[in-house]
């Protein structure tokens, strides 16, 4: 939870500054403008942010403190938790990019900053977990981190721009009344906790990937789900029985999903401040039509969101 606690402060602070006017290109070289005020407002403003969320996580999350050790929860959520910290990254590293734009730094140095700031400030998590009674550190999340932050850079460095973006999605499930106090009690918490509401996306620009023709919409993306459900603890289900006496029994599954996507950032008729500011957005997966496979139900049609169980 502190980890999407973390992802959606960053999100708000970014979406405020590439919500402003971007900086315009020289007439002549047609490189950016680097706009030293800015950059500085940028960098102490990003170094506050980051001292005082670390703070606040510490005296939060991290109370209670042991030496430094290690622990395998790559079992754990059928590995949803592994997903979030990739789309987590990847987010970040965009958001940090994004911010650099802003201030007129050049593509390849917004990149590197972007990322390198997402993974300094996953990694100090991951440190801290490493120092907490009951956590411990992570190397499946670490490597989730650096898949999420590489997925960013890679395609900025290759291509200046993202064909494959990684989405969050999230519909109501059935399972956080069961165990409340690990999945959520309200909305607003299992939006964060329950993992078996969340889906994660990877969506790929079609025109990107595929010859197509010019009169094909740029915008359009296909997109590839993941989700799990039936999951109400982390590695196995605790026993349950339910008002009758009798035990209830979920059976934990994994979810798979296709279903089309848009990248709105690539309408043209947008002006660049606002293609920007809605590609940050769009982190969250519109609603469409989508076909869904699991080993319980097999193949399932969603004709608008996602079914809830």
């Amino acid at each position: 939870m502190k980890r999407f606690l973390l992802l959606l402060l960053c999100f708000g602070v970014l979406q405020g500054a590439v919500g402003q006017p971007l900086p315009v290109a020289p007439a002549v070289s047609g490189a950016p403008e680097l706009k030293q005020g800015r950059l500085v407002g940028v960098a102490i403003g990003s170094a506050v942010f980051y001292t005082a969320t670390m703070i606040l996580l510490r005296k939060a999350w991290y109370k209670k403190r042991v030496p430094f050790h290690a622990f395998n929860d790559n079992g754990e959520w059928l590995q949803m938790d592994k997903v979030g910290h990739a789309a987590t990254a990847y987010l970040m590293s965009r958001g940090g990019y994004e911010l650099f734009r802003w201030t007129g730094l050049n593509d390849r140095a917004a990149t590197l900053t972007g990322g390198a700031l997402a993974l300094l400030f996953q990694t100090t998590l991951e440190v801290f977990d490493g120092t907490a009674e009951g956590w411990g550190f992570s190397r499946g999340d670490m490597v989730a981190n650096v898949a999420g932050t590489a997925l960013f850079m890679s395609q900025q460095y290759a291509f200046g721009n993202q064909p494959v973006q990684l989405k969050y999605g999230w519909r109501k499930s059935i399972y956080a009344p069961y165990r409340p106090n690990l999945l959520g009690k309200t909305t607003g918490i299992q939006l964060l906790k329950d993992y078996n509401a969340q889906q994660y996306w990877l969506s790929l620009n079609i025109t990107s990937a595929f010859p197509v023709g010019p009169q094909f919409p740029r915008w359009l993306n296909l997109a590839v789900g993941y989700s799990g459900s039936g999951m109400t603890g982390g590695h196995t289900n605790p026993p349950y029985t339910g008002p009758d006496g009798r035990e209830v029994v979920f059976e934990r599954r994994r979810q798979f999903y296709l279903s089309p996507d848009a990248d709105l950032s690539r309408i043209q008729q947008f002006s660049p401040t606002a293609q920007r500011f809605i590609g940050m957005a769009q982190f969250f997966k519109i609603a469409a039509p989508s076909l869904e496979y699991n080993r319980v139900n097999g193949v399932r049609f969603h004709p608008f969101l996602v079914k809830k169980d």
